[in-house]
């Protein structure tokens, strides 16, 4: 059955498949990068809050409109910043599914294969994005979540030759994640080039110069060194060096099979499957090629950091919704019941897998006063019952804890805190100037969950500032511990 180019969107399916993504992949307050995005919302919202560090958090929220968004809604609706934060996930999961049903629309002539996109993206919504440490869509809100359908937003109506859309869909990203723009930018910039040349073979030369000119300044031909350097090179992402043959065959793999989506004249398809498939090979070979040179020499250490392999989180949302059209449009045909045969599997896969990530947490975390997760119990506890202006010391390898759930302090404490070795290292991976920083602080609380009254009182000399401390364990002998449950000590420093 054929639809129209665009149409209507189908917002009831729609809705009820936002239901179901949320029940498939969950949702978690203050995880991964949420612990670097949301507490410079929560800040705005409140200026008391977060009297120390700052600089952790705000060297991102300074360069979005994330934050304020965040705020002036809490505002607006008299809402919790949580409940706000939650219902702003949700409103970006429709979105995601509201643009690639749009991109699916722009790219297939029939129904079927538009719905066999959606419900195969639907069920891989969190599905891991090659070796680049992002998800296709994450499980918490950050300001990816909203470039991400903003990204898809504008690819759809560039094939739809709406232009005014593309620009302020373009316009909007920039204001909420100047890095993710970058790549928004180079592609459509690709796919203008695709569409306008009539000879391909010189196309190189205009792609290269707009990713020259997009590069931001302030960069130098420099070894990193010292911190700057360890917390660089723990990201091992950020070079093609590092990459193992597999990461590779999920990087090549999609593109060869768009290189075939291309070429193939497939049934049922509209001129932008042929136009969207093909710009994704130069996209991903320019990314490629920088990657190389960025792990060529030491001397590029600065622009290792501008992360041209990010190009692939695009590349595998196209991938797979294409995928999904296709195997919508040629196994669906008559059998209406294939749809359901393939994407009911993947999604209770990716439960699974939810579940193995998240395994102390609920599957969705309403806001609340407790948690069932002993972690985010005693951070809820700290947020109730210790002053605003307290400043805590965690032990700065937290992250990796068992039964965290990779859950941010400052996120769900909101409180100030020390800065710890992984999530304050991927900023300082970005911001090299706070390295010397960021190490200090994360050696001198290495260990914190075995240290002794002792070991406290020479922490509260180090940084007098701090009055706290979260343990992991038993409460040191000799300490003032009001919170005691689950694991997890509170205690106050002498």
């Amino acid at each position: 059955m054929k639809a129209g180019p665009g149409g209507r969107l189908p917002l009831l399916r729609l809705g009820a498949l936002t239901a179901a993504a949320l029940a498939i992949h969950g949702y978690h307050l203050g995880v991964e990068d949420a612990e670097i995005y949301i507490p410079a919302a929560k800040k705005l919202l409140n200026p008391a809050l977060y009297p120390f560090g700052t600089e952790f958090f705000l060297s991102h929220g300074r360069l979005s409109l994330f934050s304020p968004i965040l705020a002036w809604t809490a505002r607006l609706t008299h809402l919790s910043m949580d409940w706000t934060i939650l219902g702003w996930y949700v409103a970006t999961l429709f979105a995601m599914l509201a643009s690639c049903w749009l991109l699916a629309a722009a790219c297939f002539e029939n129904s079927r294969a538009r719905w066999g996109a959606l419900l195969v993206m639907t069920a891989l919504l969190s599905m891991p994005a090659t070796n680049t440490a992002l998800l296709l869509m994450d499980p918490y809100l950050t300001a990816r979540s909203l470039s991400t359908p903003l990204t898809l937003f504008a690819l759809a109506n560039f094939l739809e030759r709406k232009w005014f859309r593309v620009g302020a869909a373009i316009v909007v990203t920039a204001s909420i994640h100047p890095q993710m723009v970058v790549y928004l930018v180079f592609l459509t910039v690709v796919m203008w080039i695709a569409e306008t040349s009539k000879t391909r073979t010189n196309q190189r030369v205009p792609v290269m110069a707009a990713i020259a000119g997009a590069l931001p300044t302030g960069f130098h031909l420099n070894a990193a060194t010292g911190p700057y350097r360890e917390a660089l090179y723990s990201r091992d992402y950020f070079f093609l060096s590092n990459w193992e043959w597999y990461h590779w065959l999920g990087m090549l793999a999609p593109m060869a099979i768009l290189a075939w989506f291309w070429k193939g004249k497939l049934r049922g398809t509209r001129k932008g499957f042929e136009l969207l498939s093909f710009a994704m090979i130069p996209f991903g070979v320019v990314s490629i090629a920088a990657g190389l040179v960025f792990s060529s020499s030491h001397a590029l250490d600065m622009f290792a950091r501008l992360q041209p392999l990010r190009c692939f989180h695009l590349i595998t949302i196209v991938f797979m919704l294409l995928l999904g059209g296709v195997i919508g449009e040629y196994a669906a045909k008559g059998r209406v019941w294939v749809l359901a045969a393939v994407s009911v599997p993947l999604a209770v896969g990716m439960y699974f897998v939810s579940r193995s990530t998240y395994p102390t947490s609920p599957q969705i975390e309403w806001p609340a006063e407790t948690s069932t997760n002993g972690w985010v119990n005693a951070l809820l506890w700290v947020r109730r019952n210790t002053p605003t202006d307290a400043v805590f010391a965690v032990d700065s390898r937290y992250f990796k804890d068992e039964g965290t759930d990779v859950h941010g302090f400052r996120a769900v404490s909101e409180r100030s805190a020390l800065a710890d070795y992984f999530k304050d290292g991927g900023v300082v991976s970005l911001f090299p100037d706070l390295a010397a920083e960021w190490k200090q602080m994360s050696n001198a609380t290495y260990g914190l969950n075995h240290f002794t009254a002792g070991d406290f009182a020479r922490l509260r000399t180090e940084y007098p500032a701090v009055s706290m401390a979260v343990v992991h364990g038993a409460a040191p002998s000799g300490m003032d511990c009001p919170y005691q449950e689950r694991g997890y000590a509170v205690c106050r420093i002498p």
